[in-house]
């Protein structure tokens, strides 16, 4: 895999990390942020080790982000968009 295809792993990994769906109901708005907050700090911690390493170690960084966010899987019901009426 070439540097630039590992570069577009680790932010397809982080843009996973940080891309929540919204909580369904009001109820739920703290665990959603709880989540948010945890994984958003991960990908920080991974972002940071990556620029700080050669970029033939983003993919095994995206990789552990990948890996470290599955250990924190959304558990609160997302909010679905009503289908438009016909």
């Amino acid at each position: 895999m070439s540097a630039l295809e590992e570069l577009r792993a680790l932010l397809e990994a982080v843009v996973e990390a940080i891309d929540l769906p919204h909580p369904d109901t009001v109820g739920d708005a703290d665990a959603y942020r709880d989540l948010l907050d945890r994984r958003a700090g991960l990908a920080v911690i991974v972002a940071r080790a990556a620029l700080a390493e050669e970029p033939d170690a983003y993919g095994w960084n995206a990789a552990y982000l990948r890996r470290k966010i599955a250990e924190y899987p959304i558990a609160y019901r997302a909010y679905e968009k009503p289908e438009a009426s016909r």
